[in-house]
């Protein structure tokens, strides 16, 4: 017999793509769990099901980098922090944090065919009583209009949100004068796909300043961070880069520059976010 639950939960990540860099991403996850009923008909308590997969989700790969380790140019190795990430392709990249912080996969590039694989394997090697399989299925929210992803860290968060490299893949809702403007989110949204939003005050110093990047750290909760990464990658903020904060930030960029009334609903990943208004 066979149970299914559909938007069993959401995992937020990044990951890096050796084609197109640091991505942030956004799954729906489905569930179907195998196992043979029993004396009262039922296989097992959804209501105890659940909340074990999300919490084992929750405790892995949701809010981590997750790392090709077979891909080409990437290195990764023992470091202060934990552990360093450096990339070659398609642009360098160091990255310094927890151990925790990262996802390592032994593979030539993360697909979400093989996220799914393997996470419905872990799952199922430790399934709850009654349950023998767990299959899961992760997929991308169907956007069909303007979307991005973003990669950031949010040092004062209490949760694994201070990872300095985890992200989310968002819809973006604009209107110019009460009116809906898609050519607008189309405009914003590609120029902040695959982007990493910095706060300024997480900026560091660098050796070389004649080099064409950014290099962000801050200390958190769970240990310390460090990220070097492209100049033309990035968006600095005045404010840490919350989802409140980014839709504020929109929207008074995209008043000033339309000399116009600018609403922005900017999503923080699959249905959540924040609304703001500038003029």
């Amino acid at each position: 017999m066979t149970l299914f639950v559909n938007h069993l939960t959401h995992i937020d990540a990044s990951l890096w793509s050796p084609t197109y860099g640091l991505m942030g991403a956004s799954w729906h996850v489905d569930a179907e769990l195998d196992g043979e009923l029993g004396p009262d008909g039922m296989l097992f308590d959804f209501g105890e099901v659940k909340p074990w997969i999300k919490a084992c989700l929750d405790g892995g790969l949701d809010h981590t980098l997750l790392v090709p380790t077979q891909a080409p140019g990437i290195q990764v190795f023992d470091c202060a922090e934990g552990l360093c990430l450096r990339t070659q392709f398609p642009y360098p990249i160091e990255l310094r944090g927890p151990r925790q912080s990262f996802t390592l996969l032994p593979w030539p590039e993360i697909t979400i065919e093989q996220l799914t694989t393997h996470l419905s394997a872990e799952l199922s090697r430790r399934p709850p009583a009654k349950v023998e399989t767990i299959r899961l299925r992760l997929r991308d929210e169907d956007i069909e209009t303007a979307a991005y992803t973003y990669s950031h860290g949010l040092k004062h968060h209490a949760g694994n949100c201070q990872r300095i490299a985890h992200g989310h893949r968002s819809r973006l809702h604009i209107w110019r004068d009460g009116q809906h403007a898609p050519e607008l989110e189309r405009q914003w949204a590609q120029a902040l796909d695959a982007c990493y939003l910095i706060h300024e005050e997480d900026l560091a110093p660098q050796a070389d300043e004649s080099l064409d990047t950014f290099s962000v750290a801050y200390s958190a909760d769970q240990g310390r961070f460090y990220l070097t990464l492209p100049r033309a990658r990035c968006h600095v903020l005045s404010t840490p880069t919350t989802i409140e904060h980014i839709a504020t930030w929109l929207a008074d960029k995209i008043a000033q520059e339309t000399r116009s009334r600018i609403r922005v609903q900017a999503f923080e990943g699959i249905d959540k976010g924040a609304i703001a208004e500038s003029v």
